[in-house]
């Protein structure tokens, strides 16, 4: 069996000038190992009316902090499947 350790994550958004990501908000730490995802400009998607609703109270709840650590979800996760 393997095992996975997960630290705590971060979710920033940032922008790029010069070639370079300038992260929005606190900075983070140096030497900090970031993965990078790129949408277009015009990018869109559509998703049905009760998905929508769901997607605005999760991130609600992200802005409220109400969040947990990548192990809780995966052993959530882990219980479901």
């Amino acid at each position: 069996m393997h095992r996975c350790i997960m630290s705590t994550m971060q979710i920033a958004t940032g922008t790029v000038v010069g070639g370079k990501v300038i992260v929005e908000g606190d900075p983070l730490p140096e030497g900090a190992v970031v993965t990078i995802l790129a949408r277009e400009a015009d990018e869109t998607f559509e998703v049905p009316p009760e998905l929508e609703a769901e997607l605005v109270e999760s991130i609600a709840q992200a802005e409220r902090g109400e969040t947990i650590y990548a192990e809780e979800l995966l052993e959530r996760l882990r219980r479901i499947a």
